[in-house]
């Protein structure tokens, strides 16, 4: 049976390379399209392989975002990350500048020798995720656990935001 591992949540004061930017995965696309109808009349059919090879690696490269579930309950956040193959290890969960990153790391490496053949792989493989963080919750109680291939991050809310909303009546004037 797995044991579940807390994972420290780290604090800084650096924002990280992409809090800012927007993730748009088909810019990429978009662009390399673009590239292809322009190397169309520039002698397209001696080269196809370079510009498609060209496209693949870009959006493999724009593909690397970590896909998660966020849910919201009345006491806390919830994000949850499947993480098959990983180590705790190789993952890190840090505040910086008001928002959440989650980020790893996959190494796997193959090697297989018979009589008449030699076979090695490699794999290398990362993400991150940047989240801003809603007002009311408690940064100081953010806890990270992982299990069976699974990254939860909890953020707890802080009293005044469990408080249930206030109706408001409106009177004719």
């Amino acid at each position: 049976m797995a044991t579940e591992t807390k994972l420290p949540v780290t604090k800084t004061s650096t924002a990280p390379a992409a809090a800012g930017e927007a993730w748009q995965p088909f810019q990429a696309l978009k662009s390399e399209i673009d590239q292809i109808f322009d190397d169309f009349g520039n002698g397209f059919w001696k080269r196809p392989f370079r510009s498609l090879a060209r496209l693949e690696r870009d959006l493999s490269k724009n593909f690397n975002a970590l896909a998660v579930d966020v849910a919201e309950s009345d006491k806390a956040y919830e994000i949850t990350a499947e993480l098959p193959g990983l180590d705790e290890k190789n993952i890190d969960v840090k505040l910086v500048n008001g928002g959440l990153t989650i980020r790893g790391e996959k190494k796997e490496e193959t090697e297989e020798k018979k009589k008449d053949y030699y076979v090695s792989e490699r794999r290398y493989g990362s993400f991150e995720r940047y989240f801003a963080l809603p007002d009311g919750v408690n940064a100081d109680k953010i806890e990270a656990t992982f299990k069976n291939g699974v990254l939860k991050v909890v953020l707890p809310k802080t009293e005044e935001a469990q408080k249930p909303a206030k109706t408001i009546s409106v009177k004719a004037a």
